[in-house]
C-alpha cells in the first residue's frame, strides 16, 4: 500500500472514533439535560409546598451545577428572602439580573427585599426601572405606591395605587389601598365612596370592611362601624394586630390609629 493510501486510511480510522465516541456523549449529554430539569422542577415544587430550608438547599444544589441560570437564582433570592435572609435575596436577584438584565421579576423581587431592609430609594429605582421597560406593570405601580406612603408622601402614593387598579381592573388591593390613602390625606367622602363601591363588588373583602369601619368610626357612625367590623374580623382576624397592619399590610398611620381607637372603644 502506498504511503498515501495508509494516511488517508489512518484519516477515516481516526474520524470513525470521533464520531463513535460522540455517539457515546450524546445519551450522557442528555441524561444530564434531563437530570437538570427535574432537580429545577423538583426545587420550584418544594418551594411552593413551603419547605424552605430544603428548597434552599435544591437551589444550591441546582445552582452549582448549572450556575448561569438567572431564573434559578431568581427563585433561591425568593427563598433566601423568605428565610429572612434579605441581603442574601438582594444578592441573589443581582446576579439574575447580570445575567438576564432586560428580565423582569428579579428587578420586582429585588426591589420587594429592598423594602423589607426600608432601602426605599434602591427599590423605588427598581420599580422605576420595571415602568420604563414595562409601563403596564400594575405590581411596580402597586409597590411605589407602598414605597411613597412609606417615605410620608401619601398623596403620590394615592396616584400610584390608582393607577395600579387602571391598569390592572381585578386588583382590588390596589383599589382598598387607594381608599386608605385618600382616607390619610384628608379625602374622607372619596375614601369612604371608594371603600362602599368594593364592600358592594367584592363583600368578602377583610381590608374593605375594615377600613370603613376605621372611617365610620372616627365620623361617629357607631352602630354601622360595628357591623362592619364583625363582617372584618370573622374574615381575617389579623387586623386587630397594630403591627401587622402597619408593616405588613402597610396601612398609613391615621386609619391605623382610628381602627385602634375602635378596638380599644375609644371615642373619635
Amino acid at each position: 500500500m502506498s504511503s498515501l493510501g495508509l494516511v488517508k486510511n489512518l484519516l477515516y480510522l481516526l474520524v470513525s472514533f470521533f464520531l463513535f465516541v460522540l455517539l457515546l456523549l450524546q445519551p450522557i449529554k442528555v441524561l444530564a439535560s434531563e437530570s437538570l430539569h427535574f432537580l429545577f422542577d423538583q426545587a420550584l415544587e418544594v418551594s411552593r409546598s413551603g419547605d424552605l430550608e430544603e428548597a434552599f438547599l435544591l437551589w444550591d444544589q441546582f445552582l452549582e451545577l448549572s450556575p448561569k441560570d438567572a431564573a434559578a437564582w431568581s427563585n433561591r433570592g425568593n427563598v433566601r428572602l423568605a428565610l429572612g435572609d434579605a441581603e442574601g435575596a438582594i444578592a441573589d436577584q443581582t446576579m439574575a439580573i447580570k445575567l438576564l438584565p432586560l428580565e423582569l421579576d428579579p428587578y420586582l423581587n429585588r426591589g420587594i427585599a429592598e423594602e423589607s431592609l426600608q432601602h426605599w430609594q434602591e427599590a423605588q429605582k427598581d420599580y422605576e426601572w420595571i415602568l420604563e421597560h414595562y409601563p403596564e406593570d400594575a405590581s411596580a405601580f402597586y409597590n411605589l405606591g407602598n414605597v411613597s406612603g412609606s417615605l410620608g408622601d401619601w398623596s403620590r402614593a394615592e396616584t400610584f395605587f390608582d393607577q395600579a387598579s387602571l391598569v390592572r381592573p381585578g386588583f382590588v388591593l390596589a383599589r382598598s389601598s387607594k381608599a386608605l390613602a385618600l382616607y390619610q390625606i384628608g379625602e374622607l367622602e372619596k375614601a369612604e365612596s371608594e371603600l362602599r363601591a368594593l364592600i358592594r363588588k367584592y363583600p368578602m373583602l377583610a381590608d374593605a370592611r375594615a377600613a370603613l369601619t376605621a372611617l365610620l368610626w372616627q365620623r361617629g357612625s357607631f352602630g354601622e362601624a360595628e357591623s362592619h367590623w364583625a363582617a372584618a374580623a370573622g374574615l381575617d382576624s389579623r387586623y386587630r394586630q397594630r403591627e401587622w397592619i402597619l408593616n405588613v399590610r402597610r396601612w398609613p398611620p391615621q386609619p391605623t390609629k382610628d381602627l385602634m381607637a375602635f378596638l380599644d372603644l375609644e371615642s373619635p
